[in-house]
């Protein structure tokens, strides 16, 4: 299992243009935080060790909200939604957007089924190598599905967002194939 896990991973790095980024490694432990977010365009705190509690939490960071590829990543999540709760998974997505941009994006895009959360200091991207190699002030669209015991399952980075659904379901699936 981990072997494969590792393989997707070693995978869809080299499918990855410039992959001189680097993400977390699958294992390690995902570091904790908490952040202001918003679920159907509401405020409220989002711990992951809270969200760990109940299931494995799918974090993906994206560049802005209301741009071309985060409003398709966004409705992408939203349209699994379903797949994902039947997983026993959270999603959260975390930009370095602001709580207004937050609160609309989360009614919008997200069509009010998972939260956003916002890191305008961006710690929470440092912390999960996600800050964006050329743009630091935003974030590399990078997906991380994390196990209810805090370790990293999977880690998928490409800029392009059709595949972040997709792969995260399927390490979920296996995660729970080997766990259920």
């Amino acid at each position: 299992m981990k072997r494969h896990l590792i393989a997707a991973t070693f995978a869809a790095a080299l499918g990855v243009a410039a992959a001189a980024h680097a993400a977390l490694d699958v294992g390690a432990p995902a570091p904790d935080f908490t952040a202001q977010a918003a679920l159907g365009g509401q405020p409220f705190t989002f711990k992951l060790h809270e969200a760990l509690a109940k299931g494995p939490v799918v974090l993906y960071f994206y560049p802005a909200a209301f741009t071309q590829g985060c409003s398709l990543e966004a409705r992408s999540f939203a349209d699994a939604i379903d797949q994902y709760k039947a997983l026993g998974a959270t999603v959260v997505g975390v930009s370095a957007d602001d709580m207004e941009t937050l609160k609309r994006f989360s009614m919008a895009d997200c069509a009010g089924k998972f939260a956003v959360a916002a890191d305008a200091d961006r710690k929470v991207m440092q912390r999960y190598d996600a800050a964006h190699a050329r743009n630091p002030e935003r974030a590399q669209r990078i997906s991380y599905v994390i196990t209810p015991d805090g370790k990293i399952l999977y880690e998928y980075s490409d800029m392009n967002p059709d595949h972040h659904v997709a792969n995260t379901l399927k390490a979920l699936r296996d995660w729970k194939a080997g766990h259920g």
